[in-house]
């Protein structure tokens, strides 16, 4: 009974997780006409599947929480507010995704990255020769990747003029960027990024690890979205 309930969770997130990539469609929408309604929509939209393992539990405290924030967006909606929301979302997800690989590489911990191999590959991988240090070295490439990108946004809603909270409180930026080059970054570079990375990645590792085979890129993708909830809490055997 108890495996049955654990595994409701995994397979709701795992049903769910598609859902995700219409967020940045959605948040691209608001932007692009200027209707707070589709970025209201967007975070709506991701707090929900980020939320979905929780509220599977059928607890009270996640629903609680989860309806909660619905109604303070519902707010910031009545009083035009949605777009700070939105800004503000990027530099959150990428605080939260530099601590989910930072506080892996504390001592006594497997980082991140060797969670993945495990639970993909199975734990027999991280003996091979070269693959142990490098999902160490991963794991702390996506920690400083994520953290700096989450400082950069956070200069950009700043520093961006006109629009940026430094510009609409009257003080002057201390660096000064376009509206539209901080707009285009926050919206759309940023995703970029992740996404060239995750790709440059793949190809870097291929090489550098050319001793050993390795999982098809969709593959790759695919387990590691089915296995991250439980990844990251630190059951390191996971199955989708």
């Amino acid at each position: 009974m108890s495996s049955s309930n654990a595994a409701t969770p995994k397979s709701t997130s795992r049903r769910w997780m598609p859902l995700m990539f219409g967020y940045p469609v959605l948040a691209m929408a608001g932007v692009l006409t200027h209707r707070q309604g589709f970025s209201l929509a967007a975070c709506a939209l991701l707090l929900t599947v980020l939320m979905i393992p929780a509220l599977a539990t059928r607890r009270a405290l996640p629903w609680l929480v989860w309806l909660g924030t619905l109604a303070v967006m519902a707010w910031l909606w009545l009083h035009g507010m949605v777009g700070l929301l939105l800004e503000c979302v990027p530099i959150a997800i990428n605080i939260l995704l530099a601590s989910l690989f930072g506080r892996t590489l504390r001592a006594g911990q497997t980082p991140l990255i060797a969670r993945f191999i495990e639970a993909l590959e199975g734990p027999e991988r991280l003996a091979v020769p070269g693959i142990a240090p490098y999902a160490r070295h991963l794991t702390w490439f996506w920690t400083l990747l994520t953290a700096g990108q989450a400082a950069v946004l956070a200069v950009l809603l700043l520093c961006a003029e006109p629009g940026g909270l430094l510009s609409s409180l009257g003080v002057a930026s201390p660096w000064p960027v376009p509206a539209g080059i901080a707009q285009s970054y926050v919206h759309v570079g940023g995703y970029v990024l992740i996404a060239s990375a995750f790709l440059l990645e793949n190809v870097f590792r291929r090489w550098h690890l050319r001793h050993v085979d390795h999982p098809r890129f969709h593959e790759l993708a695919m387990g590691i979205a089915a296995r991250w909830p439980a990844l990251v809490r630190g059951d390191h055997s996971a199955s989708p």
